[in-house]
């Protein structure tokens, strides 16, 4: 009876951890080119990185144009068009 109620207890575990993991995070490392109160600037490489900011953004440390600084963030879709499919449509005609 205890294994089965430890073993229980276990996949709950498991997936309540699952499903409160949420998006998958990222990371962009490099001097910070330009700042304002909504965007970071940051070179990687050749290419300039904008990550959107706003108040609950928290900041480590001073953040300044020229510090290097590590950036965590999550990709977040901000709008969605559902387009029809051509191939079903093609099959109504």
């Amino acid at each position: 009876m205890k294994k089965i109620f430890l073993a229980a207890v276990i996949v709950l575990l498991t997936v309540s951890l699952a499903l409160a993991a949420g998006p998958k995070t990222y990371q962009v490392t490099g001097p910070v080119l330009e700042l304002t109160n909504d965007v970071i600037t940051v070179q990687k490489g050749k290419d300039k990185w904008q990550i959107a900011r706003d108040k609950d953004t928290k900041v480590k440390g001073d953040l300044k144009v020229g510090s290097k600084v590590t950036i965590e963030y999550i990709m977040k879709a901000v709008g969605v068009e559902a387009k029809a499919d051509a191939k079903k449509d093609a099959k109504k005609k």
